[in-house]
């Protein structure tokens, strides 16, 4: 249930379209509907405009596609991270509309389309990166965003990168995603406007320990404003540029509706 589809519920009560009862009915669930192993949040697109995502990772192929099921139920898009093949044939099988991306290990299925609210550009410094850099894309694409994606285009062949400085420079939110030492987000926040966000992969020899030199050196960027999510968290990435451009958005709608009124 997100604003939109709670003004609409509201608008078909008052013209008599649904009765008091009915209303009621659609409402009993929120904020949250517990099914025993899990309280599905019903009540989060209301208040931070993405519905509740499911990690699959740890869960039973049970558990994923019960709490799947009421999610779809309500009208809300689905988004399972790290799930595994298992998972994705059996919400495949129960949702055949829905779409599985193996590298980036997320199953989606797009309930409600949502309105292109910006670009997001979705760089890496290298093919290995691509897992983390596609959970990313999918995230950002699937809560309304225009995604391009740059790969393979680290500072070990720096000249690759400026091969695409147009679609860098004409995004709203990158996103970088590097292991090794992390330097590509340096890189790519120099030479832009728009907000950078660093995804730290665990991608690198032994001294890179697992992500932890890349997250640090990204942290410690000397290009200024760098956001960083965790290591491997591609999901936090695409929501971070999602969140972002969604707010901009907003407020050039409603910058537009009072200019529109003033006249």
């Amino acid at each position: 249930m997100d604003a939109d589809r709670l003004r609409d519920l509201l608008a078909e009560f008052k013209r008599g379209a649904l009765g008091e009862d009915e209303v009621l009915q659609r409402l009993r669930t929120l904020p949250f509907e517990d099914i025993g192993f899990a309280k599905v949040d019903h009540h989060r697109s209301l208040r931070r405009g993405m519905p509740e995502v499911i990690y699959g990772e740890g869960k039973t192929v049970e558990q994923i596609t019960g709490i799947a099921e009421k999610i779809v139920a309500h009208q809300a898009n689905l988004l399972v991270t790290r799930c595994n093949a298992e998972a994705a044939a059996a919400l495949a099988a129960r949702f055949p509309d829905g779409a599985y991306n193996e590298q980036g290990r997320v199953f989606w299925l797009e309930v409600s389309p949502r309105e292109g609210q910006g670009y997001v550009l979705v760089i890496t410094a290298g093919t290995t990166d691509i897992p983390a850099a596609e959970e990313a894309a999918v995230t950002a694409a699937l809560w309304g965003c225009q995604v391009d994606r740059v790969y393979d285009v680290g500072v070990a062949g720096v000249h690759r990168l400026m091969a695409y400085q147009s679609l860098i420079e004409a995004a709203d939110v990158i996103i970088v995603a590097a292991g090794m030492e992390g330097a590509l987000a340096s890189v790519v926040a120099s030479m832009v406007r728009a907000p950078v966000i660093a995804l730290p992969t665990s991608v690198g020899y032994g001294a890179s320990f697992g992500g932890l030199a890349a997250l640090l050196g990204m942290m410690t960027s000397c290009a200024a404003g760098v956001t960083v999510v965790n290591i491997d968290n591609g999901f936090g990435a695409g929501c971070a540029a999602a969140a972002i451009v969604a707010r901009a958005h907003e407020l050039a709608r409603d910058l537009a509706r009072a200019e529109k009124e003033a006249r």
